[in-house]
């Protein structure tokens, strides 16, 4: 029964995964995917022996890796030659027609991340590898299956190899950066850097923390029935779960630099990066006559799109302290036009950066957007070098507060170590504050700082005994009668918010909003997530040992330990509701025993706590009810002579939700 029930939420949660990450309808919920795979993730490990490389529990990773293997490849992936003008796809086609006249075009987006080769065998994915330098790639294949568009399983049991190019969309790139600001992290620079520094993690469950993605561009080898067109390789990849990229045919070049011209403008729409277009004979057979040169093929050449950059010089360069110490310092430029706005700043991420690119005081330098939104410097002009340029140093003390920096050895981000920096406490609580967290109305950063100058609030706490300086926020500028009204209310409506919200808002380190979810709706209150070790944290789904770390860390800090408890004292919630919080078993007292069908002993333990009931070790009189599952024991035997009332997970369920059930 359990392989059957296990299989078929396999294929549910495969059909889910289809329709929401490839066709992008998605058919469920958010809330019925998890529930069903949760449901998975407990019947498999009440069944180990049952476990597929190929089930939806294993895009989670496994564990962390201390380096990759390396892939050899038989065949060389070869890189493509480069056109940056219309002369050069005239060259490319003239060369294609000097042997093969009556070849077709397709054109194909050239994807700005890092490409990758999938191997499959008897239709199970079992390896996948970066290019590398095209003899030699790096295993990542664990990391790959964290992406949830690259198949596990194909729809035929087929042995082939396939190319394809791991991003990230631009939208889920600016929120990745914005949490790491607000964890005080270093951005990444562009979303190629964030796709390959993702995909390169050591810890499998860093890489699935990360929105990344994949289009599948080649069918490198197959025993498929016979192609003639790599449109039909394309569409027969599809027909097998890859997510493919989309295509345009071509019979002429001159239609295609029109096209390519039409695209150097239009990229900016896309959900994605891309730096160029990729132009290709369409015939597979008219590919095998052309062939390859030792570096690249002769069917297919890459048009490059000309970059938006500017030329400035960098006036100064400033330094930032986040909400977590750490030090990133900026450039400041002589203002400059790019890409329809006026750039005066631009980040240089850390020291390791501003060493390599050799960035000084007075450069001109090249800028750009990064992923068409963060100017970063691309390189310094240095042949405009007068010898008046000051190279810049990290400073030994924070530059808000004074106090010592300190680098950790093998890490690029310098930080200030002192918690009441004014600009660490600034920072904290305008995330603490923020929509994602406590979302209080009114409160914005332009408030938060008028506040702490008047010495009104300097911790989490403070916010919430405003109304006792309400006579003095009156009199402050921009404030009004009026708008402390407005923001009183917003700050008491705050309490109320979701456990989880404050969880963020605490800005734990490597705690975004998925993960305080994840604490939330597993722990159910504060004082027990508090209590959490880092061993019964690493068994939750989705949190590995850096985290785990992090979380009991903060917790077991005086600081924020007072700040909890000041919080809870002011009326916070502190206990996350879902559909199953009630008082429907207030009063009864339960014993667990054996192994429990889709809860484990924790979820079940939960369950009853958040619905009024109490859970003990051992059968006695005063037990209302057993619990038990497969492989129950010595307390069955005991709650029969005693004529305690036995029932299973169904009927369990059914007494929390007040629903009938037989006995």
């Amino acid at each position: 029964m359990s392989e059957t029930q296990i299989e078929a939420l396999r294929k549910k949660i495969d059909n889910y995964n289809r329709a929401y990450y490839q066709n992008d309808q998605p058919i469920v919920s958010d809330y019925e995917y998890d529930r069903c795979l949760q449901e998975l993730i407990a019947l498999e490990t009440a069944h180990p022996e049952l476990i597929t490389p190929d089930s939806p529990t294993q895009r989670v990773g496994g564990s962390p890796s201390e380096s990759f293997n390396k892939v050899i490849y038989s065949r060389p992936k070869l890189s493509l030659s480069n056109a940056f003008e219309a002369g050069d796809l005239r060259d490319f086609d003239r060369r294609v027609r000097q042997t093969c006249p009556a070849a077709s075009y397709v054109v194909e987006y050239k994807f700005d991340g890092l490409t990758v080769v999938l191997n499959y065998e008897k239709g199970m994915f079992v390896q996948g590898a970066t290019r590398g330098d095209g003899a030699v790639g790096e295993n990542v294949t664990t990391n790959l299956k964290t992406i949830r568009t690259i198949p596990l399983r194909l729809e035929e049991p087929l042995t082939l190899e396939v190319r394809g190019e791991v991003f990230m969309a631009k939208a889920d790139f600016e929120k990745l950066n914005q949490r790491r600001l607000e964890q005080g992290e270093s951005p990444f620079a562009n979303p190629r850097n964030a796709a390959a520094g993702s995909l390169r993690q050591l810890d499998p469950k860093l890489t699935a923390a990360r929105p990344l993605d994949i289009f599948v561009f080649n069918l490198e080898s197959a025993g498929q029935p016979e192609l003639k067109t790599h449109v039909e390789t394309l569409d027969y990849l599809k027909k097998q779960g890859f997510k493919t990229s989309a295509v345009k045919t071509f019979d002429g070049i001159e239609a295609i630099i029109d096209y390519c011209q039409l695209m150097e403008i239009e990229r900016k729409k896309l959900p994605f990066e891309i730096d160029g277009l990729v132009i290709k004979v369409n015939e597979l057979s008219f590919r095998e006559i052309l062939g390859n040169t030792t570096k690249s093929p002769r069917w297919a050449i890459a048009y490059k799109f000309t970059p938006d950059q500017a030329i400035t010089t960098v006036d100064a360069i400033t330094v930032q302290v986040g909400r977590t110490g750490a030090l990133t310092p900026v450039a400041e430029l002589t203002p400059v036009l790019l890409a329809g706005s006026v750039i005066s700043r631009a980040t240089l991420h850390n020291e390791d950066n501003i060493k390599e690119k050799d960035i000084r005081i007075g450069d001109f330098v090249v800028i750009q957007k990064a992923g068409d939104v963060i100017p970063e410097v691309d390189h310094v002009v240095t042949e405009k070098r007068s010898g008046s340029e000051v190279i810049f140093q990290m400073p030994k003390k924070c530059p808000v507060c004074g106090e010592p920096t300190f680098r950790i050895e093998g890490e690029a981000v310098t930080k200030c170590l002192n918690m009441a920096c004014p600009a660490q406490v600034f920072r904290k609580l305008v995330h603490f504050t923020s929509r994602d967290a406590m979302n209080i109305e009114g409160l914005g950063p332009g408030v938060l700082r008028l506040l702490m100058d008047q010495q009104l609030v300097i911790d989490p706490v403070d916010i919430y005994h405003l109304d006792a300086h309400k006579e003095k926020l009156v009199t402050l500028e921009k404030m009004g009668e009026k708008s402390v009204e407005n923001l009183l209310t917003g700050i008491e409506e705050s309490k109320n918010r979701e456990l989880s919200r404050l969880i963020f808002g605490l800005g734990i380190p490597l705690v975004g909003a998925r993960g305080a979810k994840i604490l939330a709706e597993h722990y159910r209150t504060m004082t027990k997530i508090m209590q959490a070790q880092v061993a019964d944290l690493k068994e939750i789904f989705e949190i590995g040992e850096k985290m785990a770390t992090e979380i009991v860390d903060f917790f077991q800090t005086p600081t924020n330990i007072e700040i909890i408890n000041g919080l809870a004292a002011a009326g916070l919630n502190m206990v996350q509701e879902t559909q199953w919080d009630s008082q429907t078993l207030a009063g009864k007292t339960f014993v667990l025993t054996g192994t429990l069908p889709t809860l484990d002993r924790r979820e079940a333990k939960a369950l009853i706590e958040t619905n009024g009931g109490k859970v003990s070790s051992s059968v006695s009189k005063k037990t209302d009810y057993l619990l038990s599952g497969e492989k129950s024991g010595s307390k069955q035997t005991k709650a029969q002579e005693l004529g305690i009332a036995i029932i299973n997970e169904e009927q369990f369920l059914a007494l929390v939700t007040s629903s009938e059930f037989d006995l």
